[in-house]
């Protein structure tokens, strides 16, 4: 027995409008994870970074 969809797909796709842009929510969304986690890339330290700091 094939596992159905945890959410219904099969419906028109809801977008979002800014003027002359147009982009589905499903991609915004996907594109919102991204840059979140870049930032948090960038912003939290790698792990080690104090052992090599005291280190030499």
């Amino acid at each position: 027995m094939p596992l159905a969809a945890i959410i219904n797909l099969n419906h028109p796709a809801s977008y979002v409008h800014w003027g002359f842009f147009q982009m589905s929510a499903s991609n915004l969304v996907v594109i919102a994870l991204m840059i979140v986690v870049f930032v948090a890339a960038i912003a939290l330290p790698f792990p080690g970074s104090r052992r090599r700091r005291g280190g030499s």
